[in-house]
């Protein structure tokens, strides 16, 4: 018979064990995982990098590879960047605030948050065709920079709403008990005091969300976005100034992911070159979104501090 203390010993090295070995392996899918990554991005900045000047950036495309840009594909992905956020922030951010500070716990409830979870995995191609029947179709809208950005809108609001419903029940509820306690409202103490102590993990969902539209290609497709365009989206925001500066909305569009799934597809070799360049670019664009979110992240966790 082993004694207790041969028995506690063991147990203790074998957890110790158990605790090396997770580490390890952790540390191995982590270093495999950078590994990977680094080397795609390694292979395309070998391969675009030298093609990227300021006509690369300011042409049309064409069917020469050495005369094509990306003008109307990176303009084109300002403008749908800018239209979801418009739409996708206030909606995804109001919708959490009611599920998680004003809605009651009931069957009813719990069905729209079991849908909201199941509706951020949806696949995006099935936002694509509900964006083609109910915004291009039922809505007549057009395959132009509303039907898309409003597509997009919906691919990202569920999961806005899961990470601002997490981020705001992260703020501790004495917070909130203060608040009450000196007076405050309900929506008092969720505007001045609730919202804020949440908002860096807000925003990071937010940019999460908006990283995931920027590089989508199917629900675009789907919409209507088109491969070749000789002019820039948007541009009759400032030509129709003031009147009819909305009809810009309806504008024809591409965008980086389009572009580039179209030169990937292309045979001659120096579209690739250019793909491999526009993927840059998009990158540096994801980079620098999540490089502003970084920052509003600091800010608001200083104000809190302070």
């Amino acid at each position: 018979m082993t004694p207790p203390g041969q028995s506690a010993l063991r147990s203790r090295r074998i957890r110790f064990l158990s605790d090396q070995a997770f580490r390890v392996a952790g540390l191995a899918v982590v270093c495999v995982s950078l590994i990977v990554v680094f080397a795609m991005l390694g292979d395309i900045v070998a391969d675009g990098l030298h093609r990227l000047d300021w006509g690369f950036l300011t042409s049309y495309p064409s069917r020469k590879p050495e005369r094509a840009g990306i003008l109307a594909a990176w303009v084109g992905t300002l403008w749908l960047m800018t239209l979801t956020t418009l739409i996708a922030l206030p909606l995804g951010i109001a919708a959490a605030i009611y599920l998680e500070e004003y809605a009651r716990k009931n069957l009813l409830t719990a069905f729209v948050e079991i849908n909201i979870a199941n509706l951020a995995g949806v696949p995006s191609i099935i936002y694509g065709l509900l964006g083609l029947g109910l915004f291009v179709r039922w809505m007549a809208l057009g395959r132009g920079l509303l039907a898309g950005a409003m597509t997009l809108a919906l691919l990202v609001v569920p999961g806005i709403i899961l990470s601002t419903r997490e981020a705001l029940r992260a703020v501790p509820y004495t917070i909130r008990e203060a608040a009450y306690a000196l007076g405050a409202s309900r929506w008092q103490t969720i505007q001045h005091q609730v919202v804020p102590a949440a908002m860096p993990g807000i925003l990071t969902g937010v940019i999460l969300a908006l990283s995931r539209a920027a590089g989508e290609t199917a629900p675009l497709v789907a919409v209507g976005a088109v491969t070749f365009i000789t002019f820039l989206p948007g541009s009759g925001f400032f030509d129709m100034w003031p009147a009819m500066m909305f009809e810009f909305l309806r504008d024809p569009f591409s965008a980086l992911p389009i572009q580039i799934f179209n030169w990937v597809s292309r045979p001659q070799p120096a579209f690739s070159v250019n793909a491999a360049a526009a993927i840059i670019v998009l990158l540096l664009m994801t980079f620098a979104m999540n490089g502003v979110a970084v920052w509003l992240r600091y800010h608001y966790r200083k104000q809190g501090k302070g």
